[in-house]
């Protein structure tokens, strides 16, 4: 199919992409500052001062066990201003922002190249009763360690500063667990003259007895109608919660979890979900997942190794009304967000792995914004590629996460070279017309391989 033919020529791409390393000024080097800022916040009253055993309480699919934690279920609906501690790590690319307060979450995260907010920036805390412990807020990457919506998710978390030897920086969140006695660490590191945001992830059983564990990161991004949900290509099927249902992806019809999608409805996209749906990707051979706003040209990828961190999820309220009410339930004017989750030792939710007495993981995810390519076919760690074939016309981009100086750009079919670019630097540059990265899209004719004949095609003309 021609699917396929497509999928060859974006893996050439990324494959064909030869470079020399380059090294970064000191100008360069990765800011580290701290602030308190004021940001607008409906207040929360005292927790419940009675201890909350358990009594059956269901929370995300699992038993809703919260002591020796309060519950915290006493909103005001009551705005008023309220001072944060935000932690910053900025270098040319990137500014993020980590909100120990906040449940040590990634608050913010600003691609500086074209001021996108590659992830969902709330200008308002407005927390409703979602977490396990009640108290829950909406936008930037949530971490559900060892629960999903775990019970400190809006409670302060301790940090430290690290400032390493190759001229990076990191700032590590963590707490212990007092419900199961289980310490979590997650490192945010950024390096000079690179976009890709690192997270390290530690979890360690410190107790005798073996532990429960479900750890995903719930990475919120901007919703609109030319948002596009984008699992890796060879992702065929999607499945919900439990895995109890399945549907088609990207083009899913009949009814799944209830919600009828017809004939024929291509789910990848927001504005086709009117109501509320999670879908967890059927794929395991393949590291990267993103989400693209074609109105904005730009995206969020998301990185990880999947023999670790299989899970590949997207959730949304949907944009009907129902969706559009959570939309003024969860903020005052940043509107509808989607989550686009990655899960650790867990592909579904609730799906959970063990920790043995004295265990620990550690493992890594990964996340950086790319732009001005219409869309991604295949990712890694330096490159976002995109490749369209229509009519014997091939489009294709590519978005670095960092300088490549002399670098070539070959398009191939097979082991012929369609297209080869030679440029003194490819960068991610905050230029549209800068050569070639980020490009304006590059349209080439696949001649000798157009119009899809046994001749032109051989050896792959099976692939057609």
């Amino acid at each position: 199919m021609k699917e396929l033919f497509r999928f060859v020529l974006i893996k050439s791409i990324l494959a064909s992409v030869f470079v020399l390393p380059f090294a970064a000024s000191a100008a360069d080097a990765v800011k580290l500052y701290e602030r308190d800022e004021v940001i607008p916040t409906y207040k929360s009253g005292p927790p419940e001062p009675n201890p909350m055993f358990y009594f059956g309480r269901d929370s995300q699919g699992a038993e809703g066990r919260i002591y020796p934690y309060p519950l915290y279920d006493n909103l005001t609906h009551i705005q008023g201003g309220q001072s944060y501690h935000l932690i910053y790590l900025e270098n040319e690319y990137v500014k993020i922002a980590i909100a120990p307060e906040l449940g040590g979450r990634l608050f913010s995260a600003l691609d500086k190249t074209d001021n996108y907010d590659y992830v969902y920036r709330q200008h308002v805390i407005k927390p409703e009763l979602i977490g396990l412990l009640g108290a829950w807020i909406s936008g930037g990457v949530e971490w559900n360690i060892p629960h999903h919506h775990r019970a400190s998710t809006v409670l302060p978390v301790q940090y430290r500063i690290e400032e390493n030897r190759d001229g990076s920086k990191t700032v590590w969140v963590g707490e212990l667990e007092v419900r199961q006695r289980m310490c979590w660490v997650v490192g945010y590191t950024l390096q000079s003259g690179s976009s890709v945001l690192e997270c390290s992830v530690r979890i360690v059983n410190r107790t005798p007895l073996p532990n429960s564990m479900l750890c995903f990161a719930n990475v919120a991004v901007n919703a609109n109608d030319n948002y596009q949900i984008i699992f890796p290509p060879d992702t065929q099927w999607v499945t919900y919660h439990a895995k109890n249902d399945f549907a088609s992806w990207p083009v899913a019809s009949g009814h799944y979890n209830g919600i009828d999608f017809g004939a024929g409805t291509d789910v990848s996209w927001y504005k086709n979900h009117q109501s509320s749906c999670s879908m967890f990707a059927w794929n395991y051979t393949d590291d990267f997942f993103a989400g693209y706003d074609h109105g904005k040209e730009a995206g969020t990828m998301s990185i990880a190794d999947h023999h670790i961190v299989p899970g590949k999820k997207f959730w949304t309220w949907g944009n009907g009304p129902r969706g559009r009410l959570w939309d003024h339930i969860l903020t005052d004017t940043d509107g509808p967000y989607i989550e686009l989750m990655v899960g650790a030792y867990s592909d579904n939710q609730p799906d959970y792995s063990w920790l043995q007495p004295f265990e620990e993981r550690s493992f890594t995810m990964n996340w950086y914004p790319f732009r001005d390519i219409g869309g991604m076919k295949s990712a890694n760690l330096e490159a976002t590629v995109n490749l369209e074939v229509t009519n014997g016309v091939a489009k294709f981009g590519f978005c670095t996460t960092k300088e490549f100086p002399r670098a070539t750009v070959q398009l191939k079919a097979g082991g012929k070279i369609l297209v080869e670019e030679k440029s003194p630097s490819v960068r991610p540059s905050p230029t549209r017309n800068r050569s070639p990265s980020p490009p304006a899209w590059t349209n080439t004719t696949c001649a000798p391989c157009s119009p899809w004949t046994d001749a032109n095609l051989s050896p792959i003309r099976r692939c057609a």
